[in-house]
């Protein structure tokens, strides 16, 4: 797929845009012709497309927006096309709050193939709207998440008092909110994550595990990590945000796109895929919890049972609930 379809599909199915609105392209230099593409593809429907370029910002671009709570003010929808997600800040909270629509359109990628091209953005978002609501069923009242592999996995979450939600591209039927990253999502209770994650998938922006990586978490924290290559690099990236809230677990996601593969070439195609399930940590604010950070990253892996209050919804990575409940 080239670059101009994929941008097609993110104005016209995604963003949804109509003539007269305001959009606002916030990017960096390194994405010219993401952002070029678009620029084009909006300007067919709108002529007020405007577009911010954060220059040198990296990792630190969600600290910006959460410190520019109205930033997006002026606009009727806003692409964050940014190389790291703003979808946790402040400032998309604050749009979402007052019926402005948001796109978290991460671009990084570890090949060099920009990601408006990846096959993934193809995703049949009815059919993932169809497959997160059977799973929302039984998360909607739940309060708690188990989570084990083959490989030693053995987490359990808190989920009590926190609402589940979805994303599927199509900022409609996430009421205005909405990614690239097609999954199920719940911001778990941040001091309640306690266990063993062996981290087999990929480590966000850091690319593909080759190794497996043992995680202990104790009261919602990342407490050891296991000190092999692909471990010493994940160390090295928290260790960058200069954060101590970055070790804190916020997120838990299940992929529900079945054009996705986690190859470690791209994050949000890493995370999206059918089959796997991510633990975030850092900011969840937007996701409706409570914690701030300096950003936000996502922990992938593969082939899990899942349990929502010892509900068996997947086995070895295959939803096994096809259909919403009926209660009589």
């Amino acid at each position: 797929m080239n670059i101009q379809k994929g941008a097609e599909i993110i104005i016209h199915d995604w963003i949804r845009l109509r003539g007269r609105e305001r959009l606002l392209i916030v990017s960096e230099g390194r994405y010219r012709a993401e952002v070029r593409s678009l620029k084009e593809a909006a300007k067919k429907i709108t002529r007020h497309v405007d577009v911010l370029m954060l220059e040198e910002m990296s990792m630190y671009v969600g600290a910006y927006f959460n410190e520019r709570e109205t930033a997006f003010e002026p606009y009727d929808a806003v692409i964050g096309a940014t190389e790291y997600s703003l979808i946790t800040t402040k400032a998309v909270k604050w749009a979402i709050a007052h019926r402005k629509r948001f796109l978290s359109l991460p671009l990084s990628t570890g090949n060099g193939v920009s990601m408006l091209s990846y096959d993934f953005l193809r995703a049949d978002t009815v059919k993932s709207k169809i497959m997160a609501m059977s799973i929302l069923d039984y998360f909607q009242s739940a309060g708690r998440i188990d989570i084990r592999t083959a490989l030693g996995t053995d987490l359990h979450l808190c989920t009590k008092g926190r609402r589940a939600g979805f994303f599927n591209g199509c900022c409609r039927d996430g009421r205005g909110l909405s990614s690239a990253s097609v999954e199920v999502y719940v911001p778990i209770v941040e001091n309640r994550t306690e266990g063993m994650l062996v981290l087999d998938g990929s480590m966000g922006y850091t690319g593909k595990v080759e190794r497996p990586v043992q995680i202990c978490l104790n009261g919602g924290r990342i407490t050891q990590i296991e000190q092999n290559a692909d471990g010493k690099k994940l160390t090295d990236y928290i260790d960058r945000f200069e954060d101590r809230r970055m070790l804190t677990a916020s997120e838990f996601g299940i992929g529900l796109n079945t054009y996705a593969r986690c190859r470690g070439c791209c994050y949000i195609e890493d995370e999206s895929a059918y089959g796997t399930f991510h633990i975030g940590f850092g900011r969840n604010i937007a996701l409706g919890g409570i914690q701030d950070a300096v950003g936000h990253f996502d922990l992938v892996s593969h082939n899990a049972d899942i349990f929502v209050d010892n509900q068996m919804i997947m086995e070895q990575g295959k939803i096994t609930i096809l259909e919403p409940r009926i209660y009589i």
